[in-house]
C-alpha cells in the first residue's frame, strides 16, 4: 500500500473493497498507520476548494481509532484557506469518529457518510449540520 496513490479514490477503494476490518488494519499497519494517515490528509487539504468555503471559519476534528489507540486531526478552515494539524487541541464545531477501517471506507467513498452515521459506525459530536455541508468544500 504504500507504493499506492492515495489521492487515486477509486484505486483505494478497491485496496479495501471486501475486506475485514481486521484485513484492512494489517494492510495498515504494514505500509505505516502515521504514513497512510498523514498521506490522505495531506491529499485532502489539496481536494480543498476554498472558493466552497470562502466566509467560513471552522475547526473539523477526526479522531480515528486504529489497533494502538485513537489519531486526532484537525482540518482547520479560515475564510478560504486550510491548514492540518496532527493532535491538534483547538475546539472543534464538529467532531467524526471512526474506526480506522471505516475511516478508509468513507474516504474511498466504501462507506456512505449517513448510513455509518445511522448505523453507529461514523460518530458525530458538535454541529452536525455543518458536518453535511463542509462536503462541498472537497472535490471529488
Amino acid at each position: 500500500m504504500s507504493d499506492m496513490n492515495i489521492n487515486d479514490q477509486e484505486a483505494l477503494g478497491a485496496l479495501v473493497e471486501g475486506k475485514s476490518d481486521e484485513e484492512i488494519n494489517q494492510l495498515l499497519q504494514a505500509a505505516g498507520v502515521d504514513t497512510v494517515l498523514d498521506q490522505i490528509f495531506t491529499a485532502m487539504k489539496d481536494r480543498f476548494q476554498p472558493d466552497k468555503a470562502a466566509g467560513q471559519t471552522a475547526v473539523v476534528q477526526w479522531d480515528i481509532s486504529t489497533p494502538d489507540g485513537t489519531e486526532t486531526y484537525q482540518f482547520k478552515v479560515d475564510n478560504g484557506t486550510c491548514e492540518i494539524t496532527k493532535g491538534g487541541t483547538d475546539s472543534a464545531r464538529v467532531t467524526l469518529g471512526l474506526s480506522l477501517p471505516d475511516f478508509i471506507r468513507f474516504i474511498s467513498g466504501k462507506l456512505d457518510g449517513m448510513q455509518a452515521f445511522m448505523s453507529g459506525r461514523l460518530k458525530l459530536s458538535g454541529d452536525m449540520m455543518f458536518a453535511q455541508t463542509m462536503q462541498a468544500w472537497f472535490a471529488a
